[in-house]
């Protein structure tokens, strides 16, 4: 059953929750990044710290069910341990990680328009394994690809953005691709929460033990840490990683998926303005024409894949079930 009538206010706070904060979390990331706190390091804080405080929230939401003679919420398999070890790794570590030290390079804006692009690799994915897209599907494929050559070829001509860096956000677009794709398939908990707290955790960890052993843990020096990084790190982990994902979480239980889904294409525009108006990065004609097509081009693909074909609609019952479930594959910064 959806409430979408009920709280109209609350679905719609929610909303601009994800919009802004995630929009938002790639300008954070790139502050970071830029007080010199070692990109793999401070990535593994926000996300050990994050699943972390959230695993404490569970344990203690837990204890009701104890009284009610329920299992405990973070008791998991075997099974789904590994598959939120394997997603922490595909999403967070390969994703996350890979775009705060691209992020060295490129500018958040355009971090955040390449990073886009993850709805057309997904699909891109399905066609591999068989499925047939709507013809709409194949031309928001065809226009988002065409702005995401646009900008990656030119670097959004703007000066100084290193291949090495366009080339490692490819490499987390795949990666985060992958992992939303071979999700079903891997048994992850049920529970979003849980789920989301076990690949934080799994991910975070070893990102720290990563930064330790490769040496990039030894460059941090704390006192040359500007303020500001330190503050966007705990922004990353409170907002980012905790309180947009709880209103994800409400927007998705509530609100047609529709509505939820257009945050894939909000997002980058969010972050290219929050990066053009806060740290002063360039908005060229590129990014510009480039950027629109491939929102343009995204936004086609999520309209036309939120359609249902006509033999689902016969069992929505079973539809609208499946839908509401959350996997832990959700795009953020």
């Amino acid at each position: 059953m959806t409430t979408t009538t009920a709280r109209p206010g609350l679905i719609w706070m929610a909303l601009i929750t994800v919009y802004v904060i995630w929009g938002s979390t790639y300008l954070a990331i790139r502050v970071v990044v830029e007080a010199d706190i070692p990109p793999i390091l401070g990535m593994g804080i926000r996300f050990a710290v994050a699943g972390t405080l959230l695993f404490v929230a569970l344990l203690l939401h837990g204890q009701r069910h104890l009284a009610d003679g329920r299992p405990p919420v973070l008791r998991i398999s075997t099974r789904e341990l590994r598959g939120a070890a394997i997603m922490g790794a595909l999403l967070l570590m390969f994703g996350n990680g890979v775009v705060a030290i691209a992020e060295q390079t490129v500018p958040s804006g355009l971090t955040a328009l390449i990073i886009g692009a993850i709805p057309l690799w997904f699909v891109l994915l399905r066609v591999l394994a068989g499925e047939r897209p709507r013809t709409l599907t194949w031309l928001g494929i065809s226009v988002g690809l065409g702005g995401l050559t646009m900008i990656s070829l030119s670097r959004g001509g703007i000066d100084g953005i290193e291949t090495w860096g366009v080339l490692l956000l490819f490499l987390a677009t795949i990666s985060w691709s992958f992992g939303s794709f071979i999700s079903p398939r891997l048994g992850l908990p049920r529970n979003g929460f849980v789920a989301s707290t076990y690949e934080m955790i799994i991910a975070g960890f070893a990102m720290i033990t990563i930064s330790v052993i490769s040496g990039e843990a030894a460059r941090l020096d704390v006192a040359t840490v500007d303020p500001s990084g330190w503050i966007a790190l705990v922004y990353l982990i409170v907002f980012g990683s905790l309180l947009g994902f709880t209103a994800y979480v409400y927007a998705l239980a509530h609100a047609p998926l529709s509505l939820v889904g257009t945050y894939a294409y909000v997002n980058p525009v969010v972050a290219v303005l929050l990066g053009w108006a806060i740290l002063s990065e360039p908005v060229t004609g590129i990014v510009i024409l480039g950027g629109a097509l491939l929102v343009g081009g995204v936004a086609l693909v999520v309209s036309a894949e939120r359609r249902p074909p006509r033999a689902a609609v016969a069992n929505s019952t079973t539809s609208r079930r499946s839908r509401r479930r959350l996997p832990a594959r959700t795009q953020q910064g």
